[in-house]
């Protein structure tokens, strides 16, 4: 059983390698913007 395992693990990242040089690397997730307080009542003057 072990051995079955390290050969799906082995194709899945010869799949993923694959992939990645077909489309490109996988894209990363964008970084979560910090909201910004902002002074309403200045703004509006």
């Amino acid at each position: 059983m072990d051995y079955i395992e390290k050969v799906l693990e082995r194709l899945k990242e010869m799949a993923r390698k694959l992939i990645e040089a077909l489309l490109g690397p996988e894209a990363e997730p964008e970084p979560e913007l910090i909201p910004i307080p902002v002074n309403e009542r200045s703004r509006r003057r």
